[in-house]
Parts: structure tokens; C-alpha cells; sequence
């Protein structure tokens, strides 16, 4: 594989020039916080929190989508990307209807975590307050569509690995949301094979299993593992190991 030298905060390394600047970052122990992305999902930028400042480049460009050239000169922890970051997820939190007191993935979510990791104490943003749908038809999980923040990870899990194609996005800005089946209740969904990957991969509390309560809720990736070691390394391993 063809390499590059790069320069990562003001560190040389050699990398491999198919990689994305976030594969790496993490490679090499520089945090680029995510929330759209999953490795063993394809990236789509989404969340734009790992937005990182190339030099010579007149825009911020997100790490998991962007793979570097010879003699890149990266920064991925300014004090502007810090206010973007910061507003990103204010603007997360006002658009939907996040409240963690009363939220079963309370301390187990992906979200709140950003929050804490990019200083965020108060919303300067006024709240939305969404009427969102909220759908328990099917017999194990239930979606509660307004703390969901479009990572779009449950559409591609479902897509990409479980080969369903009951999740999608429809609507438009402040319209969008998750649909399931042709817009139908998820219940219903003839194609839904109940298998949960949506559920586990959620960062939030959009997706949750019916019957658990305030701060039960641990998510879990790793089953994610083996799709990824299979599709990079042509190897199946077993879950778990």
C-alpha cells in the first residue's frame, strides 16, 4: 500500500494513503470525537463533529470522509474547532427533546458524553421542542423519534449488515426524520428481522428494548467486531473474541 508522511498537530507520521485522517488519528492516539460514525459502517460525515482545519484548505473538512495527501498539515483540536464542536452539539440538544433525568440510556449515552467532553454547561439556543412520534408497535424495541439526532448509524446497520433495508430518512431540515418500512409503524414492517443492531448502535435514547427503565439501558458495539474484521481482513472471527 502506498504511504504519505503527514503532520497531525504539529507530529510527523507515515500513514497509508487510502486511510482517512480519523482512522489515522486513532491509529496514533489523537482524539477526533464522532457520533455518525462506527467502524464497520460506511462513513458519511453527518454529525460534522470531527470537523478538522487543513492548512491551505479555505474550509474545515470532516476527518472520517477526508483522506490526506503528501505532506498534509492537520489540526484537529484548535480553539475554533473547539466552538464549532461546542455548537454543534447545542444545536443537537435544542432541536430535540433530550432529557436525561427521565432517559434510559441516563450515563450510557453517546451524546451526553459530547456534551461533557466539549465543556457544554448551558444551550444558548432557544428549545424546539419537537412533537415527534413516539413508536412501541413493534414487540421488543421502541422509537422515540425526538431524541433522535440523525447519525444515521441504525439506517446503515440495518442496510449494510443486517441487509433489511427497514430503516430510512425522510422529510426535509427540521422535518426529517427516521422512518421505518414505507412510513408505516415499525411493527408492521414485514422486513424487520428483529435482530436489535438498530437498537445497540443508537447513540441516544432513540432506539431502546421495551421493559427497561431510567438508567438500565447499556448499549453494546461490540458485535460489530466481526463484520468489520470480515470485510477489512477477510477473516470471520466469532462474537465476542
Amino acid at each position: 500500500m502506498p504511504n504519505i508522511t503527514l503532520t497531525l498537530d504539529g507530529e510527523q507520521y507515515s500513514a497509508d494513503a487510502n486511510d482517512t485522517i480519523l482512522t489515522i488519528a486513532r491509529e496514533h492516539g489523537v482524539n477526533i470525537p464522532t457520533l455518525c460514525h462506527l467502524d464497520g459502517l460506511s462513513p458519511i460525515g453527518a454529525c460534522r463533529l470531527c470537523l478538522v482545519e487543513i492548512e491551505g484548505s479555505p474550509k474545515l473538512q470532516p476527518a472520517c470522509t477526508t483522506v490526506p495527501a503528501e505532506g498534509m498539515v492537520i489540526h484537529t483540536n484548535t480553539e475554533k474547532l473547539q466552538r464549532y464542536r461546542r455548537m454543534i452539539v447545542e444545536m443537537m440538544i435544542s432541536e430535540g427533546n433530550h432529557h436525561c433525568a427521565v432517559c434510559v440510556v441516563n450515563s450510557s449515552c453517546e451524546l451526553q458524553d459530547l456534551a461533557s467532553e466539549v465543556g457544554l454547561t448551558h444551550v444558548r439556543f432557544p428549545y424546539l421542542f419537537p412533537g415527534k412520534s413516539l413508536d412501541a408497535s413493534h414487540k421488543s424495541y421502541a422509537i422515540d423519534r425526538n431524541r433522535c439526532v440523525l447519525c444515521n448509524r441504525c439506517v446503515r446497520v440495518c442496510h449494510e449488515v443486517e441487509g433489511a433495508h427497514v430503516w430510512d430518512i425522510a422529510g426535509r431540515g427540521l422535518g426529517c426524520t427516521i422512518i421505518s418500512g414505507m412510513n408505516q409503524p415499525w411493527g408492521e414492517s414485514e422486513a424487520c428481522t428483529s435482530c436489535g443492531k438498530c437498537v445497540r448502535v443508537c447513540p441516544t435514547g432513540a432506539l431502546i428494548e421495551r421493559g427497561v427503565g431510567v438508567s438500565e439501558m447499556h448499549k453494546g458495539e461490540d458485535f460489530l467486531k466481526y463484520i468489520v474484521t470480515a470485510r477489512n481482513k477477510k477473516e470471520w472471527v466469532a462474537k465476542g473474541e
